[in-house]
């Protein structure tokens, strides 16, 4: 058996894949219709919406089978993720990859796979809808169309509900979306006994560059900042825009010494986007730090506020 590779950008895709809260949801009736409607269609005893986590496999929707996940090593899956195109096994005992899969040799006993990638964005495949059946079969170009056009149903589906916590322009947590990870990384930090940090971003004379440039380059300067962000934050912090021009991060179990580290980094980053990036115009600014230990009763959102004062508090200081 060929354990399937990750992703060269598996740390986005991840992160991804949290942004939209949909692993361990219920079923849904959305996505249900359409695998109910692929099992029928193509024959097959199995059809499953499944997303490929760190570690299993999860289905959203299944039809035709009881697990709710499997251990993402032995997933056909994890296989087709690091493709665009259908991944389309005919018969499984005859592949290399999979002819010793415990998947092939016990239950379900999987002969035929095909799956669709399901992207949320190019290059972001997050699992597949895929199809399942004991005995090998083959698709012709009229199956594969099918399956591709179902696929992209499932597709819509999923940006329906990226839509609700994932910010259009820049492509990480909006609002609604950062608050909901926070919270999640709140109560974590409560359990664990360990101290949160929230730093809070504003970009400096950024109306300027609205309108100086318009607001086009507005929006390449917003999508830069949150491409740096991106980059230099850990897997484990959560990051948002909160709207406008300002963005926020959380950092779990981050001591004052890692946090000066942290910012250091980011600002050498920035420079270095500047400097690639030779505009006539630069992105800068200012940034504001409030820390919390796990008995702290704040909320999130007073959290932010805090965050928010400090970050004012620098914006005047440098002004000055």
């Amino acid at each position: 058996m060929i354990k399937p590779e990750f992703p060269a950008n598996e740390a986005e895709r991840l992160h991804a894949l949290r942004s939209l809260q949909i692993l361990d949801t219920s079923h849904e009736e959305r996505f249900d219709r359409v695998t109910r409607m692929a099992k029928r269609m193509f024959g097959v005893e199995i059809s499953l919406v499944s997303i490929v986590d760190e570690d299993r496999q999860w289905f959203k929707s299944t039809q035709g089978l009881d697990a709710s996940e499997t251990p993402r090593e032995i997933s056909f899956c994890g296989h087709a993720i690091n493709q665009d195109g259908l991944f389309i096994i005919p018969n499984a005992i005859e592949d290399v990859r999979f002819s010793d899969n415990p998947l092939v040799t016990g239950a379900p006993n999987i002969r035929f796979y095909a799956g669709y990638p399901l992207k949320l964005r190019q290059g972001i495949n997050l699992g597949t809808l895929c199809l399942i059946d004991s005995k090998p079969k083959h698709l012709n170009e009229e199956d594969k169309q099918l399956l591709n056009d179902l696929g992209a149903m499932i597709e819509q589906e999923i940006r329906s509900i990226q839509l609700a916590t994932l910010d259009e322009l820049t492509l990480i947590s909006n609002r609604r979306g950062f608050l909901t990870l926070a919270e999640h990384s709140q109560k974590f930090c409560r359990r664990k006994k360990i101290r949160m940090s929230v730093i809070l971003f504003d970009l400096n004379e950024f109306k300027p560059i609205n309108d100086n440039f318009g607001h086009h380059e507005g929006d390449f300067a917003l999508k830069q900042f949150a491409e740096v962000m991106r980059s230099v934050f850990r897997e484990s912090d959560v990051i948002g825009r909160l709207g406008g021009d300002e963005f926020v991060v959380m950092l779990t179990d981050t001591s004052d010494e890692q946090i000066g580290i942290i910012l250091d980094r980011f600002k050498t980053e920035m420079d270095a986007m500047n400097k690639a990036i030779n505009k006539s115009y630069l992105i800068e600014y200012s940034a504001g730090v409030a820390c919390f230990s796990n008995d702290k009763e704040q909320s999130l959102e007073e959290m932010v506020a805090e965050a928010d004062a400090a970050m004012y508090e620098e914006k005047k200081s440098s002004v000055c």
